[in-house]
């Protein structure tokens, strides 16, 4: 296993809207502002709160909480943060990789092993530099040693790696065999999403420590990628595991139009771009698409013909009376709010949207172990957020 370190900038301190966003030295660590009164949030189902836990960061893109009521928090500049529970901003943590960041590339997700607690292992996604230009989604494991990584090991690296700077995707999941799920995106190189000899929009299924399950449905074949669980996605920011299921979901942004949720299984081909519900930028049809369903493709198990500009995605589930119980949690990065999908099973019977006010892009969101939801916004002046669920 290849060993890589490395890392660039961001930071500033917790609380409110009105930090400025022009001078990105970093501040000392120690004092975490007081906090706001939390904000009341009306929702169908009664009065949620928010309030600030940390402000000042660099284009936050993911958040990770910490089993001692901290944060993991990426900037898509390189930087990986702690966020203490007070709100508190640590200088950039010591021996993330390189990464590529220009367009929609730089540090992506973080998330923390299975084993953590044993471990403090953690896994992070980003997009790694190549030649000429050229750059990729990888995939990496390190061990979290107070404000440093140790250890790091790339374990996934997308092939090939392309001159662009869109359509990384990427998040990353855990089932409870043993097995982490990457997600990317095609890298605006549409038809590479269909090729099975290439990495650009599949999602990957790995054993944790990287190498390739024997059980993955292309292993063997000719021609086709050994990692791929699933292929035919366009740009695939969402990716989480249903806690009453044990089905991995995972969303995507459409093109102009048609942003979908896939329950992605192994070996199936979710249609980018021979079906889409979308079109160009341009307004013109996507020019390789066969309409919104093609023979042989899955069709969106749901689908928002106007693209929201879905990203990262949190179950909110195991709380029975409570609420918000059932319910998937997207973040909206066109739409600048949070979508709230009521679930019954598998079925999408209801959604609203929260946070429309706040008019921030929502870049991730994940359900704490205390009952509460945690969000990062990607902005300049970029905010953790603690979202506390209607009560009764």
């Amino acid at each position: 296993m290849q060993h890589t370190r490395h890392l660039p900038s961001l930071l500033a301190l917790a609380l409110a809207a009105t930090l400025s966003a022009c001078d990105r030295a970093p501040a000392p660590a120690a004092d975490a502002a007081q906090p706001a009164e939390p904000q009341v949030v009306e929702s169908q189902q009664g009065q949620a709160r928010l309030s600030v836990v940390a402000s000042g960061l660099s284009h936050p893109w993911a958040v990770a909480p910490l089993p001692d009521g901290g944060f993991l928090v990426t900037e898509r500049g390189g930087n990986l943060r702690r966020i203490g529970a007070d709100g508190s901003i640590s200088e950039p943590v010591k021996g993330v990789p390189a990464v590529a960041a220009r367009g929609q590339g730089g540090l992506l997700d973080v998330a923390l092993a299975p084993d953590f607690a044993t471990s403090h292992r953690i896994y992070l996604t980003y997009a790694e530099p190549g030649e000429n230009g050229t750059s990729g989604t990888a995939a990496a494991y390190a061990t979290l040693d107070g404000d440093t990584l140790t250890e790091l090991t790339v374990i996934y690296r997308q092939e090939p790696k392309v001159d662009a700077e869109y359509h990384y995707g990427s998040r990353l999941a855990f089932d409870d065999q043993g097995h982490v799920f990457i997600s990317q995106g095609d890298r605006s190189f549409k038809p590479m999403a269909q090729q099975l000899d290439k990495l650009q929009g599949k999602l990957v299924r790995l054993r944790l420590d990287g190498s390739i399950p024997e059980d993955n449905p292309f292993v063997g074949r000719e021609g086709a990628r050994p990692e791929i669980w699933s292929y035919g996605h366009r740009n695939s920011q969402g990716l989480a595991f249903d806690p009453r299921t044990g089905k991995v979901w995972e969303s995507e942004h459409g093109p102009r139009g048609g942003d979908e949720i896939n329950l992605p299984l192994p070996g199936l081909n979710y249609g980018w771009p021979l079906a889409t519900h979308g079109i160009d930028y341009s307004g013109q049809p996507i020019a390789e698409a066969r309409g919104k369903e093609y023979e042989g493709t899955e069709s969106p198990h749901h689908v928002f013909e106007i693209s929201p500009g879905l990203s990262g995605m949190a179950f909110y589930t195991g709380r029975e009376g409570k609420p918000w119980n059932d319910s998937l949690f997207l973040g909206a990065l066109a739409h600048r709010n949070l979508i709230r999908l009521q679930l019954d099973g598998d079925r999408v019977v209801g959604e609203e949207r929260l946070l429309q006010d706040l008019g921030e892009r929502i870049r991730d969101v994940r359900a704490g172990a205390d009952g509460n939801l945690y969000l990062v916004t990607d902005e300049d002046n970029g905010k953790l957020l603690k979202l506390e669920p209607p009560r009764d």
